[in-house]
């Protein structure tokens, strides 16, 4: 089922205190107060790293008959509609994250040019997978990998409940879905994600993550991406603080029989 996102006058207060919508407490303005920030609002924000523009999607700008992503890669429009909580959150991450956005783009052209506009490649389903639910995962010890690998999801969420609070595990939510998911408190939260190892003086998993794909080290394939039941995170969901929640969360699926994951990248 199509999910439906609240009205924006109907979304409850609350989930802009919790993770993920915490983390965007920078746009308070944007995402709680009374009026849609408009498309040159949007664009004033704009970093310097970013090239492409956001702009206003009419039938007039669908009529040049362009795909979405070769407007970006062409002509740097971002299609965007305006008065729209996923196409906001869509340009919340292109604020934030241009770098990977941009890297997603270039290869979505390239696989395009290759497969037409009728039919899509796995790369194109595992890009397109962690553009809308996409979480990128640091990870400073590797014992907490075979922990999700294995989806024993109450080792990796209660037993090693501190591992996501003490620097072991960061998180960098990059799906604009699973940002607009977030504004109904009682979605359970489910990303997909890409993982790195780092030492213990760490690194930075976003600019790792947008090198290796633009280098094409990543996402040929939806496999690639480990499911990552984001209400299990403290903080993120208001019942995850008792035990029951990590035995019994409909969204900690088991892993399927033969399912296996690709090793992960090293910071």
């Amino acid at each position: 089922m199509r999910y439906v996102a609240p009205a924006r006058g109907a979304v409850e207060p609350a989930v802009f205190s919790r993770l993920p919508l915490a983390a965007w407490r920078a746009h308070a303005g944007w995402l709680q107060g009374v009026d849609w920030p408009s498309v040159d609002t949007l664009n004033a924000a704009r970093p310097a790293a970013m090239a492409a523009r956001f702009v206003a999607q009419t039938q007039a700008l669908l009529g040049d008959g362009l795909h979405y992503e070769q407007r970006i890669a062409e002509r740097g429009a971002i299609a965007t509609r305006e008065a729209n909580w996923h196409d906001l959150f869509n340009a919340l991450i292109w604020l934030r994250y241009p770098a990977i956005k941009q890297a997603l783009n270039a290869r979505q052209v390239a696989e395009i040019a290759r497969m037409g506009t009728r039919e899509r490649s796995r790369a194109q389903y595992a890009m397109t997978h962690f553009d809308e639910a996409g979480v990128i995962v640091a990870l400073r010890d590797p014992a907490l990998l075979r922990l999700w690998d294995a989806h024993d999801w109450h080792g990796l969420f209660w037993r090693e409940r501190a591992a996501w609070q003490d620097g072991r595990a960061s998180i960098e939510v990059f799906g604009h879905a699973l940002l607009e998911h977030a504004l109904s408190p009682g979605k359970l939260l489910v990303g997909k994600a890409l993982v790195f190892l780092a030492d213990s003086e760490g690194g930075a998993a976003e600019h790792a993550c947008a090198t290796a794909i633009a280098g094409g080290n990543l996402l040929h394939d939806p496999l690639e991406l480990r499911p990552l039941p984001l209400s299990g995170l403290p903080g993120w969901h208001p019942a995850n603080d008792e035990e029951a929640f990590h035995r019994n969360a409909v969204c900690y699926q088991p892993r399927r029989e033969g399912r296996s994951y690709p090793p992960a990248a090293r910071l």
